[in-house]
């Protein structure tokens, strides 16, 4: 977990190599059901065709169905899920029913200022209009909103480790591996 442009994929790309367990974005595991055209994409394209939001519900369905694959037995990063308190208190159920509990939750810090400023070159290198500062602060003010209370349902059940991400990519990597392996979930 983290802000948008805290470098949560960047790390969950890096551990997934390290860990040798799959990284489950959703909004890759979305874009693929809905190319793949298995029943749960296509009523998420059904969906999205007609300009709504993904359900919750069938959003915890597309991950239930890609952690009960043989590859994600061993373990997964899930990158991109919960984004709520509804949405973690789903998964541990299903996590719960697949027999697949959390080990953990990892929260990504990064300072609101550098994720404006980060995104800001990542829009000029990249081209991407979603990245101006407005459109920034309106998903930093979201994720504060929705996704940062998820942090605390963690940390009460004992299952948050909290790691700076700024700095170079080796050096968070590093923090990570450092703080996941006190945990000891790692």
């Amino acid at each position: 977990m983290g802000p948008p442009g805290g470098g949560k994929g960047t790390q969950a790309g890096l551990l997934k190599q390290q860990w040798q367990v799959p990284h489950i974005s959703t909004g890759e595991l979305l874009r693929a059901a809905v190319r793949d055209g298995t029943p749960l994409g296509l009523k998420a394209k059904a969906t999205m065709d007609a300009g709504e939001l993904v359900s919750d519900d069938l959003m915890l369905g597309l991950i239930e169905e890609r952690l009960s694959q043989p590859d994600a037995q061993t373990g997964f990063i899930l990158d991109g899920y919960p984004r709520n308190l509804s949405q973690a208190e789903s998964l541990d159920q299903v996590l719960a029913r697949i027999q697949q509990p959390v080990s953990g939750a990892l929260l990504v810090e990064v300072d609101s200022e550098k994720i404006v400023d980060r995104l800001a070159k990542r829009a000029q290198q990249e081209g991407r209009s979603d990245d101006n500062e407005a459109t920034v602060r309106k998903r930093l003010a979201i994720y504060a909103e929705q996704t940062a209370p998820v942090a605390n349902y963690y940390a009460e059940k004992g299952q948050l480790v909290q790691v700076l991400g700024e700095g170079e990519i080796a050096e968070v990597t590093q923090r990570i591996l450092a703080a996941v392996n006190e945990a000891g979930w790692g």
